[in-house]
């Protein structure tokens, strides 16, 4: 069995964190993109975060290597305890939510897990379970895209037959949303709503519930995929916030995810 210990206030996402600044090296490929029986771009297959410009982002640990698996979690810090303030690249908070995320910080800062979905073991949440750290797995038919992260086991659907969310499911956030897409040519476009306010935009940045997301999926390269995302918050957004995932398509034997034990984890730990 596969085993994450979440310890000291959720060191699973630190990893996460790292290995999406960095880039998650995957093996080379010279497969040709495939298409489905519909004539649209197959995404189907297990892809690693991948960083098409190369080297590493700054302060980030070194990629690992081709055929490298990757660092498991450490013991040795929470998710992030925000003492270094905000990146210059995190959403444009207003002052109410500005208000809030001190308080996250402060809690945070103090060694609470309170503010802190990872140490109890709860999903990443949409757009964050995109860093796809640990891979994902994609799995694709006409009517549904099915995306499944070994990070938290984070599962998440996009359906592409016309439906659209029930009031019941409007009424009922969750942290992966309700996700509907449509074609545009090669590019997949999801629109993703009904998402918990009990989630964060990145690591920390609270939302209201009106936050909805927007994304456009498409090959940039034979077996590098590209979703860029953008997250739209009437209330507690100064502005859209974009970021922009890649990742890379594995084959055997680097194509297999592992089970993520999150819960063994935590009930193990010491603290």
């Amino acid at each position: 069995m596969h085993i994450r210990t979440i310890v000291n206030g959720g060191a699973c996402a630190l990893a996460v964190l790292i290995l999406s600044a960095a880039g998650c090296a995957a093996p080379e490929s010279s497969a040709p993109a495939e298409q489905s029986a519909a004539g649209t771009p197959d995404f189907t297959g297990v892809y690693y975060p991948f960083n098409p410009a190369g080297g590493r982002g700054r302060g980030a640990a070194p990629a690992a290597q081709p055929g490298e698996p990757l660092p498991p979690p450490t013991r040795s810090a929470p998710t992030s305890d925000l003492s270094a303030g905000r990146s210059p690249n995190a959403p444009r908070l207003t002052p109410e939510y500005m208000a809030e995320w001190e308080v996250i910080r402060e809690s945070r800062m103090a060694g609470s897990y309170e503010y802190d979905n990872i140490a109890n073991c709860l999903p990443p949440g949409m757009p964050a379970m995109m860093s796809m750290a640990y891979g994902m797995e994609i799995m694709q038919n006409e009517d549904k895209i099915t995306f499944f992260s070994e990070w938290q086991d984070a599962l998440r659907r996009v359906y592409l037959d016309g439906r659209q969310p029930s009031d019941d499911v409007l009424d009922d956030p969750t942290y992966a949303g309700y996700s509907t897409g449509r074609w545009e040519g090669d590019t997949l476009v999801v629109e993703t709503v009904a998402l918990t306010t009990n989630s964060f935009i990145d690591n920390s940045s609270p939302h209201s519930d009106q936050m909805t997301i927007t994304e456009r999926i498409r090959f940039i390269d034979t077996d590098v995929l590209e979703d860029h995302i953008t997250v739209n918050d009437p209330i507690a957004l100064e502005e859209p916030w974009e970021i922009t995932r890649t990742y890379r398509r594995a084959y055997a034997p680097n194509d297999e995810l592992r089970e993520f034990a999150c819960a063994e984890g935590l009930r193990d730990s010491p603290f």
